[in-house]
């Protein structure tokens, strides 16, 4: 179920989706009006240097370039950012496939709804969704204001605690497409990143249909030995305090463990952990769970100093294996 991590670049200029494309627009005529007033302006400057002082019409250059330039700009930019804007997608969850995303110090809560069940799949930190789709997010904070950009899908909007808000993405093509908080919420926020992962609709369904599912055993003998010793840290360690694991005695009220820490139940099928600065990988899962203040200072996760070499490397195969 994992993807390539080939995420584009964070820029408005690489539009992916057709808002994208039309904040794009946005940005390439500002861009270019703004660099024809400044060649403008140097080569009046020039002008000025090189030539002898001349009588200057002062009323000509008031009205004409402080009045009449400036209206007329300004009104072709008003009526053609109007008809562009207006071609915006109408945010409306209506017709779409919708996803909650709550922000919080420092990474992002992800929830479906799974048609089958009707029961909602919690994720982290990663949202997929079906290529050529509208995707409705509803967006909403539990501790401080946040603000999601996806560039390459839409502009940015703020995710204000006791409101929800929404924001309509559809990806064109297959790709991640990394976003990130662009409101400061703390010691955190440079680090608290966002991937979408556009799908092809029938890959979308498969991938939706293991999420919610239960976590579930698949290894052989040979490594079952060293999960059983990963999943016994893990309750020892009591991960579960935070962390949901679905289908794991012990580790499976989901409703209340939310609220602290992601659901880990399929965590191995995410690119990244930590909210985005670590590639996902039994070597990074090892890492963060020793220290990981020494990552993301900060962090609401304490460390798991005390376990020995060999029981953390039991521990990061057990999460390695939830996928």
């Amino acid at each position: 179920m994992n993807q390539p991590v080939s995420a584009t670049a964070q820029s408005v200029l690489h539009p992916a989706g057709p808002d994208a494309a039309i904040i794009a627009d946005f940005a390439w005529v500002l861009f270019g009006g703004g660099a024809l007033i400044f060649i403008g302006v140097m080569a009046l400057l020039v002008l000025a240097v090189r030539r002898r002082p001349e009588p200057v019409n002062a009323r000509r250059w008031i009205v004409g370039a402080g009045f009449a330039f400036p209206v007329v700009v300004l009104s072709i930019l008003l009526v053609w950012s109007t008809w562009r804007s207006a071609e915006l997608t109408p945010q409306t969850s209506k017709g779409a496939f919708t996803v909650g995303v709550t922000a919080k110090m420092w990474w992002w809560e992800v929830r479906y709804h799974d048609p089958t069940s009707g029961r909602e799949i919690a994720s982290a930190n990663e949202i997929r969704i079906p290529v050529g789709r509208p995707v409705y997010l509803g967006l909403t904070s539990s501790d401080v204001i946040h603000s999601l950009w996806i560039p390459a899908l839409n502009g940015k909007i703020d995710t204000v605690p006791g409101r929800v808000t929404g924001l309509t993405l559809q990806a064109d093509k297959p790709g991640v497409y990394r976003g990130q908080c662009a409101e400061y919420c703390g010691e955190q926020h440079a680090r608290m990143t966002l991937h979408v992962v556009a799908m092809p609709q029938d890959e979308f369904d498969r991938w939706l249909a293991n999420e919610a599912r239960p976590a579930a055993s698949t290894a052989g003998a040979a490594d079952q030995q060293l999960l059983e010793r990963g999943r016994a840290a893990f309750l020892e360690q009591r991960c579960q305090a935070c962390h949901t694991v679905r289908g794991i005695d012990g580790v499976e009220d989901a409703r209340k463990n939310a609220l602290l820490g992601p659901d880990l139940t399929h965590v191995s099928s995410r690119l990244h952990i930590a909210a985005g600065p670590l590639r996902n990988h039994r070597g990074t899962l090892a890492g963060w769970v020793a220290d990981p203040q020494a990552i993301k200072p900060g962090a609401r996760m304490p460390a798991a100093a005390d376990l020995d070499g060999e029981t953390l490397h039991a521990l990061a195969a057990y999460l390695e294996h939830l996928k």
